[in-house]
């Protein structure tokens, strides 16, 4: 069974992991977050990769797409070895540009991609919601340095991807500015009519 995914995207802060969980644990798909995995390798003390997340991470830049698409295909093939029924993935903040795009359809060509979940608020909204999240979370990436870097990189190269998609009629969008009951509500609107 080829892998069906759903791809995730939205500024920082928008809301993408927490729907996610929600998404995965109310419609069985794995979720699998692009961050996450990059975060765990960048602490393994025998990656490889580590050395040169953490650079990226720092300069506040995006991984390279080898690394990050590697990192993806292996915890989805382990995800189907160990359940052959799992072949329903929700990847969230991917691909974040037209790289990493390229790096997916060139590596990932057998995967199924659905379609786009756009989780649509404003900055300010996202802003707000990540530097509330950095008093608790330990994510050294929610500070509000960082954080205009990143969504002014959000803004040059992950909306893009979404209006590519927005063309093909593969985006979902939803209001993002709402609370997490309100905007789970419509993604269940989303997940039940399309699966």
């Amino acid at each position: 069974m080829n892998p069906q995914v759903v791809l995730a995207l939205g500024g920082p802060g928008a809301g993408k992991g927490t729907q996610c969980s929600k998404i995965a644990e109310h419609y069985g798909y794995t979720h699998l977050s692009a961050g996450d995995l990059l975060r765990k390798e960048r602490i393994r003390t025998d990656s490889e990769f580590s050395q040169i997340i953490d650079s990226c991470f720092k300069r506040g830049e995006f991984a390279p797409v080898e690394i990050t698409v590697t990192l993806l295909r292996k915890a989805m093939e382990e995800t189907m070895k160990t359940d052959k029924n799992k072949f329903r993935f929700l990847i969230d903040g991917f691909p974040p540009n037209e790289d990493n795009l390229q790096g997916w359809m060139k590596v990932m060509d057998k995967a199924d991609v659905k379609f786009i979940l756009f989780f649509d608020c404003s900055n300010e909204v996202c802003v707000n919601r990540c530097l509330k999240r950095g008093k608790s979370s330990g994510r050294e990436d929610d500070n509000k340095e960082s954080l205009e870097k990143r969504i002014q990189m959000y803004m040059q190269s992950t909306r893009p991807i979404i209006e590519q998609y927005k063309q093909q009629g593969k985006v979902r969008t939803i209001d993002a500015s709402r609370s997490i009951n309100e905007v789970f509500a419509d993604v269940k609107s989303v997940f039940d009519r399309e699966g």
